[in-house]
């Protein structure tokens, strides 16, 4: 009796510690399921998220140079008119993250900076010059300079930023759902990200 008593219980012992290495078999396959899931939704949008603008500019360039002394001057000027075509783009195959399997926890360590691209197109016009200050290729080069520079500060105070900041949000956001839905926590700077919102406030 005991003889099978104690079968029965090493039959026992032997069906729940199979089970239990059965059931750690299978939590272990959906994590690494779930993380390349994750995964391959991150190569998914790992793509240039690119805004487009137009701006135009009328540029007066104007140098004087003195010779022999301020008794003798030599002036030269352009008028410039400039149409640029303005791109900014987010390369999130530079996203940088770190997927914790074990607390199913996706962290997002660094996302790019956007790269701003300016396409400008010069048009020259009333380009008159004194024989002793003519135009030279610095001049063009100084023009070029003065525009972009203009350039950027119409950029900045437009929306072309933030429609672009708006277009990586949406992009970040499939990756927020993924995680939510699969029971994941999303992380950035720390702070584990809830909302699209959130996501928006990260980037401001």
């Amino acid at each position: 009796m005991k003889r099978v008593l104690v079968g029965a219980v090493i039959a026992l012992a032997s069906v729940l510690i199979y089970k239990s290495c059965a059931d750690d078999r299978e939590q272990k396959s959906i994590l690494e399921e779930s993380s390349m899931l994750i995964q391959q939704e991150l190569r998914n949008v790992s793509k240039l998220v690119v805004t487009e603008g137009h701006f135009a500019e009328v540029y007066n360039y104007k140098d004087s140079k003195e010779l022999f002394g301020p008794l003798v001057t030599a002036h030269k000027k352009a008028l410039v008119v400039v149409n640029a075509d303005v791109t900014i783009a987010y390369d999130l195959s530079k996203i940088d993250y770190d997927v914790n399997e074990g607390n199913k926890v996706l962290t997002i360590t660094q996302i790019p900076e956007p790269e701003i691209k300016i396409s400008p197109d010069f048009e020259y016009y009333d380009v008159t010059a004194d024989y002793l200050n003519p135009f030279n290729a610095g001049d063009y080069n100084a023009i070029k300079r003065n525009v972009n520079a203009s350039l950027m500060k119409k950029i900045e105070a437009s929306s072309l930023r933030s429609n672009a900041e708006n277009r990586l949000v949406s992009e970040l956001s499939r990756i927020l759902v993924l995680t939510n839905t699969m029971g994941w926590t999303l992380v950035y700077e720390n702070v584990p990200v809830e909302n699209s919102e959130q996501l928006k406030t990260f980037l401001d």
